[in-house]
């Protein structure tokens, strides 16, 4: 046996952890020993990263995990990069769409203008034609650079205002009964024509005039404000009165009687707590004596049917206020001039509800509401502002003429603080706002 060489033993080639290492091979040849090299191949792992020295297993997955990873990182960043492309191709398409439908808007808009700018051309070329100037006046005309749309009036048409609804605030009242105030008004205007008396009723009394009845009724106008009764008692009162007096023959020393009897029948048909029959004939200074009352009570609700349920200015003042957008001052102008009108027998000709809608128009004029009278009324009140002037100028000349004379119960019942002394204020304006009328 050969003696080892102390010293020379070479450590072990494989330990079975390592992985790329060089493999040794030893060649026994004539008492030699040589040792030759080889790296040893890899073939389970492909594309391995080169390392400068061994590596184990462990390492060696590390490694191709890496590589793995990173492949996948690349294609993500592929992906965002389409993506991006992708988007910034839809946002230029949605910006070219976006001009091509603006250029046929703006196409669109420059086609409708044409033919407004042709007839604004067609109206100078007429002024031109129409003018017919010289040549001394074309030189001044062009020396003062005048500008021939200023010449050229162009017409505007006027926008017609919706209607409005009167209504609106009124749905969640009950009382209001919204969905038939439509017809109970048509049916007020189809009644009043038989509420109302004739013009000339008058003819038929022998023994009682025109002048008699405004005296009466300036004084019930007094009673009326003392008892602190409602609105509504005093124009029925004058209905019951001047339907009575169209239908009987009255004396004059009755004529009194006739007018506390039908405030009595009001009173009972629309008050909630009635004076007492006292009452009335204490305010007629004891003319009267209960049973005469009582016997005209009787004669006047034979006579008039019983019929009390009649339209009166009232009814339609409420309705038309509405209508007119009112507030307390318009509300206070319009039942002055009302119980104006009450007094005057030649304005028994007009119908309840045009008194009403001519007091509205004439308080508006008064105040200056502009316009004086809309869309919106003319179609709940069926009267046109054409229609309403006779009665305005009735209405007006009874207001300049308030306060002057015998019969000043309604002039002096508007001149005090509770209904805003309204009397006084209209009597300043009545220069300012007789104007305005037609």
């Amino acid at each position: 046996m050969a003696a080892r060489p102390s010293g020379n033993r070479r450590a072990l080639g494989d330990i079975g952890n390592i992985v790329g290492s060089l493999s040794t091979t030893y060649i026994v040849a004539k008492g030699q020993q040589q040792t030759q090299q080889q790296p040893l191949q890899i073939t389970q792992i492909k594309n391995f990263t080169k390392c400068n020295g061994p590596i184990t297993r462990f390492g060696a997955e590390l490694a191709s995990r890496d590589q793995v990873y990173g492949k996948v990182e690349s294609q993500k960043e592929n992906v965002k990069e389409n993506r991006t492309a992708s988007s910034k191709k839809k946002r230029n398409r949605f910006r070219e769409v976006q001009e091509t439908r603006s250029s046929v808007i703006m196409e669109k808009e420059e086609e409708q203008q044409e033919p407004q700018k042709k007839k604004l051309e067609r109206k100078e070329s007429d002024c031109c034609s129409d003018s017919s100037m010289s040549m001394e006046t074309a030189e001044s005309s062009l020396d003062s650079k005048e500008d021939p749309l200023e010449i050229c009036e162009v017409e505007m048409e006027e926008v017609e205002s919706p209607l409005r609804c009167i209504d609106k605030s009124e749905h969640r009242n009950p009382l209001a009964v919204v969905e038939y105030v439509d017809e109970i008004y048509s049916f007020y205007r189809k009644t009043e024509i038989t509420s109302c008396v004739p013009t000339d009723y008058m003819s038929i009394q022998s023994d009682i005039n025109h002048k008699m009845r405004a005296i009466l009724i300036d004084w019930l106008i007094e009673v009326h404000h003392k008892f602190e009764l409602l609105p509504e008692t005093l124009f029925l009162a004058i209905n019951l009165i001047d339907r009575y007096l169209s239908r009987q023959h009255v004396m004059r020393k009755y004529l009194q009687l006739v007018g506390i009897t039908g405030m009595l029948l009001a009173c009972k048909y629309e008050e909630v707590c009635v004076p007492l029959l006292d009452d009335f004939v204490y305010i007629a200074d004891r003319a009267y004596s209960k049973e005469d009352v009582l016997k005209m009570e009787k004669s006047m609700l034979n006579t008039l049917q019983f019929n009390m349920s009649v339209p009166t200015p009232f009814v339609f003042m409420r309705r038309f206020l509405k209508a007119a957008e009112f507030d307390n001052k318009l509300e206070m102008v319009s039942f002055y001039l009302m119980e104006l009108t009450m007094v005057e027998y030649q304005m028994l000709k007009f119908p309840p509800s045009l008194l009403s809608a001519a007091a509205i128009y004439t308080g508006r004029c008064i105040l200056r509401r502009t316009p004086a009278w809309d869309k919106t009324l003319v179609h709940h009140t069926t009267y046109s502002e054409d229609l309403l002037q006779e009665c305005v100028r009735l209405m007006v000349g009874l207001h300049q003429n308030a306060g002057q004379g015998r019969l000043t119960a309604v002039y002096r019942k508007y001149s005090i603080s509770k209904y805003s002394c309204i009397a006084l204020l209209l009597k300043h304006e009545q220069q300012k706002f007789t104007s305005t009328l037609k």
